[in-house]
């Protein structure tokens, strides 16, 4: 999972250099670049030559990711269908599927260690710091102590709280309205933390099921 991750990050960093040499360019929007459509359209946009290799050489990149990335997503498919805790954390909470199913289960591991859903919420680094000097206190920021692959995993299920269709939506809209997206999402992710740690917790020796012989 920490490596799917690692490659996930690095083409989003392929993908926000061709987007910035085309922008550069004045290239409009071209749209999703990995369809046939979006493919065409670049192999048509207008650019010099040195930001046409620059964009090859991206997209070359994003493909190499991409055969690096499809099996390995593959396997974590697979596990999250197979692993109990997994599964559940799917059935339970909205916006949790195959691939943030099993990092949220592999890296929050056992919750039984934990006294409170609040240790849970300070493990994946989503508690709010407090800076107090001479008295003052002002507001903080994210800890961002925990594990950064539980912390991506819990924010991407988070994203899906700003569907209608989601439980969490009215919360997500209220908080959003008051302050802002950003910390709307936030705010649901620290939720989802909770939950998903009373799920793990409840399963208990079953979350983590003996290897097979």
């Amino acid at each position: 999972m920490r490596l799917y991750k690692d490659l996930l990050e690095e083409r989003t960093s392929w993908f926000q250099r061709v987007h910035a040499t085309l922008y550069h360019h004045g290239v409009p929007q071209l749209g999703l670049l990995l369809t046939d459509d979006g493919r065409s359209r670049l192999a048509a946009a207008d650019l010099p030559d040195a930001a046409r290799t620059a964009v090859k050489v991206g997209m070359r990149q994003i493909d190499r990711l991409n055969q690096e990335m499809d099996p390995l997503r593959d396997e974590i498919t697979v596990l999250s269908r197979s692993q109990p805790a997994c599964r559940a954390l799917q059935r339970q909470h909205y916006g949790v599927g195959p691939l943030t199913s099993v990092a949220i289960w592999a890296e929050m591991g056992d919750c039984r260690r934990f006294t409170s859903s609040d240790d849970a919420v300070r493990h994946a680094g989503l508690d709010v710091t407090v800076y107090s000097s001479d008295g003052k206190k002002t507001k903080g920021h994210l800890a961002k102590q925990g594990p950064p692959v539980l912390r991506w995993a819990l924010y991407e299920a988070a994203v899906y709280a700003g569907r209608p269709s989601s439980p969490d939506h009215a919360y997500f809209r209220s908080v959003k309205e008051r302050l802002d997206g950003q910390l709307a999402i936030l705010s649901v992710a620290r939720k989802l933390a909770r939950r998903c740690y009373h799920t793990l917790r409840d399963l208990g020796d079953a979350a983590f099921p003996a290897a097979a012989a």
